[in-house]
């Protein structure tokens, strides 16, 4: 039996959800994620710099999309541990009507999400215990909160570096995408290789770390293939329409991004 999220916890193993909450200043990390966390930075000092220009990315874009793209629905996949601008928070601040599913296969996002499940009361969230490699049951479950028949904003931050294999991961967004309504959006940010970033990937599988894949900027790109991409294109987060609330402006991360609109 699978047991209860807290007894799925595997504490002494470092996860990418709490490695990434210790890097964005959390408190729901163990020692084994700061331990890994400290030795990535010790060889890729801009890691944490990584985190905080994603969640700026995420801000940005459901902001245009709940604002000037007129989306109400969003499909978050792979969501994290709750923190600052979730995507709840960001979309119902511009629209109190929208409607959220979070999607992660993590116990500990899971244990933290009643905190993903507070809604507007005009507008409703929802989380689901479900894995990207597996679409299906993700459609088939967030059709009680979303309406596919209406433009949806599929939002995929950080996720796809752990679907390692290149076809799995180019099937399962394009399944996602192929259910979405016409003027739908894919919204997908994603870790690009450097010599830093690759001694990070090192350290991390060195450490028991669910594996992980550093695709180039050309190759995510693909993910956008028969949809119609935005300016600026793919790339470097803090490059992808700037506000002035961006930090890094001038820093080239290794994190990469991008949005497309579905035809």
């Amino acid at each position: 039996m699978a047991g209860t999220p807290r007894q799925r916890l595997d504490t002494s193993i470092p996860h990418p959800a709490r490695v990434w909450d210790f890097w964005l200043g959390g408190s729901d990390n163990f020692p084994a994620d700061r331990e890994v966390g400290d030795r990535i930075t010790a060889v890729c000092p801009e890691l944490p710099i990584i985190a905080v220009a994603e969640r700026q990315f995420i801000a940005r874009v459901v902001t245009l999309l709940a604002g000037d793209c007129g989306v109400g629905q969003f499909l978050d996949i792979g969501t994290g541990i709750p923190t600052t601008g979730n995507t709840h928070l960001v979309a119902q601040k511009v629209n109190p009507a929208a409607r959220i599913v979070y999607v992660d296969n993590d116990p500990i996002v899971l244990v933290h999400a009643r905190t993903l499940l507070e809604s507007t009361p005009e507008g409703a969230t929802d989380y689901l215990d479900a894995d990207l490699r597996n679409p299906e049951p993700i459609l088939q479950a967030a059709s009680d909160i979303l309406d596919f028949a209406r433009p949806i904003g599929l939002l995929l931050m950080g996720v796809i570096d752990f679907v390692v294999d290149d076809t799995l991961a180019f099937d399962a967004v394009d399944a996602l995408v192929t259910a979405l309504a016409p003027g739908s959006y894919l919204a997908l940010a994603s870790s690009t290789p450097s010599e830093a970033m690759d001694r990070a990937a090192d350290v991390w599988h060195a450490h028991g770390g669910a594996p992980i894949v550093l695709r180039h900027p050309a190759l995510l790109a693909r993910f956008f293939d028969g949809l119609e991409l935005l300016d600026p294109g793919v790339v470097t987060l803090p490059k992808w329409r700037p506000d002035a609330a961006t930090d890094y402006i001038d820093r080239e991360v290794c994190q990469y991004g991008g949005m497309a609109r579905k035809p």
